[in-house]
């Protein structure tokens, strides 16, 4: 394949947006075949995609949030919260442990 790709780039006119995808194919080509030769590595990257999401509909969210300082503040819950899903433990359950021991 990586043979096809350097022939087949010398075929296609300069300015096509084949020449770029080839030419980004060549130059991680190195890569491509470490990814290859690993079962463990992902071919994409949807799941770190996917667990972001939600933080960057907040970071926009956080504009209407009335202030700097509230919006820092919702920020900072989300994390939490996040790191809480993360570590696999209940966000409800860990809020209602938090405030318990605060009252």
């Amino acid at each position: 394949m990586h043979q096809w790709l350097k022939e087949t780039i010398l075929k296609v006119p300069p300015q096509s947006a084949s020449v770029k995808a080839l030419a980004y194919s060549c130059s991680r080509w190195e890569k491509l075949m470490l990814y290859a030769t690993d079962g463990k590595l992902e071919i994409d990257n949807n799941l770190v995609e996917n667990s972001i999401r939600p933080i960057a509909i907040g970071r926009k969210n956080y504009l209407f949030a009335g202030s700097h300082i509230s919006a820092q503040r919702a920020a900072m819950i989300y994390s939490l919260l996040g790191t809480c899903k993360l570590k696999g433990i209940n966000p409800y359950e860990w809020l209602k442990n938090i405030f318990a021991d605060t009252a």
